[in-house]
């Protein structure tokens, strides 16, 4: 073995020997270790200290000084990575980090940061089925956008959102994730503006904007695509109308493309993605008036399916949410929340089968406030307790869902982030695979 390969070789060991997850933002002995990778030394600082992006050039050149000069770095380090490995094996050894980790790349050398943003990372982390999910959540407040791993163990803060509109921050938003973006949708003064978080560059970007923008639409997404579909928009004399239309959005690209409408219009729908095709699930139409039916999305030949009586079993309240939907293994579930009750599609023979009742209170609001969502494998259920006490408390559960079976295991969460406070109303909530 030549001494290249020899030097690879260990490389790779000490990769697979120091990427245990880590706590928090906090660096203890097992961070200390894991940083050896790069070969900084363990005297760090803190890690919830924002990249400078947006700051002029000498001010970024004092904060990455600074950073240096605390981490024990000096600007002759070799770039702080071995100059001798090639971009291949950079790549190799990067995406065995968590993503809590990647945005600290920008502080080594410009190599590292353009390799980051190259996506070279997150792709080659897809292809080697080292994709995780990490779950953003949005509890209130211009900074309160938080990124979990999918045990709630490690997080770490997004920056604020750059809007200088009152009214973003005081009215609804609508969350989804797809690729490594976070799209956000809400209202300010001028109209539907769209906002997206970037995971490789730890930064918010404001547009592309809609080609029709509207809120209280139904949307999944599949791989680098989102769906959005239905919703209320704006006509041309500012009053609000449901539409039946639907774009796709490329994180790639970062384009929208109009596709073929629904044949329903309809709001305060739901939608997900189940057998490759794309669902819209329930919602209220042109007069208010809750639809059972549901829509699938053929992308291949362009074409929407009507489902008749889709929801025909649920129970309807007034100001109810959107369906709370969420796939696991090809399969649908869905909260009842008038019965707090979990419940999985037979697509078959169109019924919704039930599995028992959840530990979370869903119909405190009407399902408003309440996440849902599915984790790899497992459903996650977030919301105020179920116990009869007056001081209720957001609790954290996940199950593992068996379609046969009359009842789930639901297993609470014991969170170890320390700092995070959860109100009882979880505003958004969105599951990025990274």
């Amino acid at each position: 073995m030549s001494k290249e390969e020899a030097k690879i070789n260990r490389e790779m060991q000490m990769l697979r020997k120091y990427q245990a997850p880590r706590k928090s933002e906090s660096f203890d002995q097992t961070e200390s270790r894991k940083l050896l990778i790069v070969g900084i030394k363990p005297n760090i600082p803190d890690l919830n200290e924002e990249p400078c992006y947006d700051l002029e050039e000498e001010e970024k050149t004092e904060l990455t000084e600074s950073f240096q000069t605390r981490a024990g770095l000096n600007t002759h380090d070799a770039g702080y990575v071995d100059p001798t490995l090639n971009y291949e094996l950079k790549v190799e050894i990067f995406s065995r980090l968590s993503c809590f980790e990647h945005w600290k790349l920008q502080f080594l050398n410009k190599k590292c940061l353009q390799l980051l943003k190259s996506g070279d990372i997150f792709r080659v982390r897809k292809e080697q089925g080292l994709v995780k999910a990490y779950v953003i959540m949005h509890t209130g407040g211009r900074s309160s956008w938080q990124m979990f791993d999918k045990d709630f163990e490690n997080f770490r803060r997004l920056p604020n959102v750059p809007s200088s509109d009152y009214t973003f921050f005081h009215s609804d938003k609508e969350t989804i994730s797809v690729g490594t973006q976070l799209i956000v949708i809400g209202t300010e003064l001028e109209g539907t503006v769209v906002w997206r978080y970037e995971l490789e560059n730890h930064k918010w970007f404001r547009g592309p904007s809609m080609i029709s923008p509207r809120v209280m639409y139904g949307s999944a997404s599949w791989g680098s695509n989102a769906f959005f579909a239905g919703g209320i928009k704006m006509d041309d004399n500012m009053v609000p109308v449901v539409v039946s239309t639907v774009e796709k959005y490329n994180s790639d690209t970062k384009m929208w493309t109009m596709l073929n409408g629904m044949h329903k219009r309809r709001k305060f729908s739901s939608g997900c993605f189940l057998g490759g095709k794309f669902y819209v699930i329930g919602g209220r139409d042109e007069n208010d008036e809750n639809l059972t039916c549901g829509e699938i999305y053929d992308e291949a030949n362009s074409s929407w399916e009507l489902i008749p009586d889709m929801l025909k079993d649920i129970t309807f309240m007034s100001s109810q949410s959107p369906p709370l939907i969420a796939v696991v293994e090809d399969n649908l579930y869905l909260l009842d929340s008038s019965l707090n009750e979990l419940r999985v599609y037979d697509k078959n023979a169109n019924i919704w089968k039930k599995l028992g009742f959840v530990p979370v209170n869903v119909n405190s609001a009407f399902g408003w406030g309440v996440a849902f969502k599915s984790i790899g494998d497992r459903l996650l259920l977030v919301g105020p307790s179920s116990s009869n006490s007056w001081d209720r408390r957001t609790v954290f559960y996940t199950c593992r869902p068996s379609p046969g079976a009359k009842d789930q295991h639901w297993k609470e969460l014991k969170l170890s982030c320390n700092g995070v406070e959860f109100p009882q109303f979880i505003h958004n909530c969105s599951v990025m695979f990274a």
